[in-house]
């Protein structure tokens, strides 16, 4: 069968995705990892006061985003995978080359995070998976790897209907942890956290020190918009950004929150992850850390197969548009874009080796997924404030000042990092434009390329002497 009839026959056949289960991709892409981490991120940079505003800052910006995605899905109904598309019709196809290749590589870094946040699980049982960042730890992730491969390229309707069923499974656990932490709950514990540490400095570097790890755990509200081409009903991409957004937005807050009134902020930020199970050993004892180690396994090997789906679909897209090669828009009858899912499984094999590197494995992963993400999340609210209307454009406004405001938040170290990432990935720009007998670059595109590889080198120069460390 030629390439095009394959095509056709896999956009023929493959069902539409309805609100609920767009509204599940949401959620099952926002609830993983990141979640089973908060107590101890938190308590690192800050305490109560600090928290409350964070998540303050974190929801009302990340509102702003869902509500961004809302709008132009319905404004702009002719672009698909959201965050990529927006940005090219915005600001020309390079920078929608880098916005696709960003949210991309985010994702395959964030997979990274969950597999690492596994092996240190495992870990307090096996003393040879360390946290997650031994040799042994990095080879059982890469198997975890491939055989997840092997599960995607069945189908996505297959790994839609597993990841929905999934979702359900990893909300109850941390639920469960949020009610049993309330009722364990000390006054005077959680009084003595109010004002933070002394480690935690002022309370503009508490809230500054948080934001990336708010971003990772919103991570995926714009879920919806990279699956729009399967939606049955247009809108319903919007809707479903918001319901997903909403629908954790409680629950992410009241984990970290519950958190301070069971121990001190120091001993918790000392807790290895996922420090959830720490803090509830410490409330209930030893099954309270082996029940969140259950739902953590669970909920992270959910999340791992809906952003590994996210993640083809970006390439998959943009290779439609011309703008990565061509073999990247090759897919099965099964609708299975094979050749994207194979660089995005070898993109966290990388990062995988990567984090044997590293100082603190999981939090270098974690961080560095949420500085990727920025250009990308910064473009698509740039270009709302473009198309905006009355009452739309005070959203997109609040969304791009929220999101310059992260990429001061993440520091020169994880800015220089990222241009490390992006800068060679214009290999693959050059390759399409070749493919179709265009010239590399524009004068333009010249002035964003220079820039690029002016910060990966300089970051690189950063690394060899010691200015910044993984």
């Amino acid at each position: 069968m030629a390439k095009n009839d394959t095509e056709t026959q896999a956009s023929t056949t493959t069902a539409k995705l309805s609100l609920p289960t767009l509204t599940t991709m949401v959620v099952g892409s926002m609830v993983g990892a990141g979640v089973f981490s908060l107590p101890s991120r938190f308590a690192q940079e800050t305490g109560v006061a600090g928290a409350l505003i964070a998540w303050l800052v974190a929801g009302t910006g990340m509102l702003m985003l869902a509500f961004v995605f809302q709008n132009l899905a319905v404004r702009r109904p002719d672009l698909d995978a959201g965050v990529y598309a927006y940005a090219k019709a915005g600001f020309g196809e390079y920078l929608g080359f880098f916005s696709a290749f960003g949210y991309w590589a985010s994702a395959c870094v964030g997979n990274v995070t969950y597999w690492v946040l596994i092996m240190s699980t495992i870990g307090t049982l096996a003393p040879a998976l360390g946290e997650g960042d031994t040799v042994l730890a990095v080879v059982l992730s890469s198997a975890g790897l491939w055989l997840f491969f092997a599960l995607i390229s069945r189908g996505v309707k297959e790994a839609a209907a597993i990841n929905r069923i999934v979702t359900v499974a990893k909300v109850v656990p941390i639920v469960f942890f949020v009610i049993l932490a309330l009722f364990y709950l000390k006054p005077s514990v959680f009084a003595d956290n109010f004002g933070g540490a002394d480690y935690a400095g002022s309370l503009f570097q508490q809230v500054k020190g948080t934001m990336l790890a708010t971003v990772f755990v919103f991570l995926g509200v714009e879920g919806a918009s990279v699956y729009s081409r399967h939606a049955r009903r247009r809108e319903d991409v919007g809707r479903a950004t918001v319901l997903g957004f909403l629908s954790v937005f409680a629950i992410f807050a009241s984990v970290t929150i519950v958190s301070y009134g069971i121990m001190p902020m120091s001993e918790i930020a000392e807790l290895r992850q996922p420090s959830m199970a720490g803090v509830l050993e410490h409330a209930v004892g030893t099954w309270g850390k082996v029940f969140v180690s259950v739902g953590l396994i669970v909920s992270v090997l959910g999340a791992y197969l809906a952003w590994t789906l996210m993640a083809a679909e970006v390439l998959f897209v943009a290779a439609k548009d011309d703008d990565m090669p061509r073999f990247l828009k090759r897919s099965t009858a099964a609708d299975v874009p094979v050749p994207a899912l194979v660089m995005s499984t070898l993109l966290s094999q990388v990062f995988l080796v990567v984090t044997l590197f590293s100082d603190d494995a999981f939090n270098f992963a974690l961080d560095l997924t949420s500085a990727l993400t920025l250009i990308p999340f910064l473009l698509a609210a740039a270009f709302a404030v473009r198309v905006g209307v009355r009452g739309e454009l005070v959203v997109a406004v609040l969304a791009t000042l929220y999101t310059a405001f992260l990429i001061y938040a993440a520091g020169l170290k994880f800015v220089l990092v990222s241009f490390i990432v992006y800068a060679p990935a214009t290999v693959l720009f050059v390759m399409a434009r070749r493919e179709q007998g265009r010239r590399p670059f524009s004068p333009r595109e010249f002035v964003i390329l220079a820039v690029s590889v002016a910060g990966a080198v300089l970051g690189i120069v950063a690394l060899a002497v010691g200015w910044i460390s993984l």
